[in-house]
């Protein structure tokens, strides 16, 4: 079977009782195994070791078998919004991938993408979110994770994963969320979909911070970044008011800068709630999301 063959296999269902979410950072890799009778959970440190080397010590140290969907973190895609192309369904992905060459880091011909639907805008303009990723370097991790006891279902990204543990509500939801040492990402969700996404930098060390370094600008800096957020969404996507903010930092700090951010805001600011018999588990919050029932993809 040809690598490009396992590649386009990975988006076909396959049934078993086991699902693995398994969840990449820069320094580490989290998965959760979610059995009929039992739930487990670890997180390997990659110690400088290539990925998909990481991966395979995983699978052969903690014998997982099932149905895997695997989250790539934030440095290992590109997200852009653009114009929708007006071409026939089947030939959107190949006009995307040369409409946005000069606004990702990635070559054309190294360019594995997909898209999710954008909002709408003022006079009817659509847009899109386009996913990329290097060719080169999904070939590694899908070889990996392809063997005899794993079916790799699917491949996306930390928005959604964080997403699919919202439950479905008709309101907007704002959720602030991050995976351990990685950067925060910041969510909109109304009816089960991905209606906005802003991933931030310069907050991966939140949990290094003390309360006292976080009040001295960091607050304020997330903050005005919510409220730009919100704004964007309301204002220019012409959306019903957010009136929830859910705070998913696994930091010990984590009340601490709920509490705060709720100083500086006019709507409800509460730390999110874990799936039942999960709260322990909060830094590994992508991984299970990735076993989630509601879990979202791209198209």
């Amino acid at each position: 079977m040809s690598i490009i063959t396992r590649i386009k296999k990975v988006f076909s269902k396959a049934k078993s009782a086991n699902v693995i979410g398994v969840a990449l950072r820069q320094q580490s890799i989290s998965y959760f195994f979610k059995k009929s009778d039992k739930n487990q959970s670890e997180i390997v440190e990659t110690k400088g070791h290539p990925l998909a080397k990481t991966l395979k010590f995983l699978l052969g140290e903690f014998t997982l078998s099932g149905t895997c969907n695997l989250v790539l973190a934030n440095a290992h895609s590109q997200i852009v919004q653009v114009d929708k192309p007006n071409v026939p369904l089947a030939e959107i992905n190949d006009a995307l991938k040369w409409q946005i060459k000069d606004l990702v880091s990635i070559a054309p011909e190294n360019m594995i993408l997909d898209y999710f639907d954008g909002p709408i805008l003022a006079g009817g303009h659509e847009k899109v979110n386009v996913v990329c990723v290097a060719k080169n370097d999904l070939v590694d991790l899908v070889t990996a994770l392809t063997t005899d006891d794993i079916k790799l279902a699917s491949i996306t990204t930390e928005e959604f994963a964080f997403a699919s543990l919202l439950p479905v509500r008709d309101e907007p939801v704002l959720m602030v969320c991050q995976q351990p040492n990685e950067e925060i990402n910041l969510l909109i969700v109304k009816n089960g979909q991905l209606f906005f996404s802003r991933r931030l930098r310069g907050f991966a060390q939140l949990a290094s911070k003390t309360e006292e370094e976080l009040g001295h600008g960091v607050i304020d800096s997330l903050s005005l970044e919510i409220q730009r957020s919100t704004d964007y969404f309301e204002r220019q996507l012409k959306q019903a008011p957010i009136k929830v903010i859910e705070i998913l930092l696994p930091v010990a700090s984590e009340a601490f800068l709920a509490r705060k951010l709720a100083e500086n805001t006019n709507v409800e600011v509460k730390l999110f709630s874990m799936p039942e018999g999960l709260d322990e588990l909060r830094g590994s919050a992508v991984a299970i999301g990735a076993t989630q029932l509601n879990f979202m993809e791209p198209n």
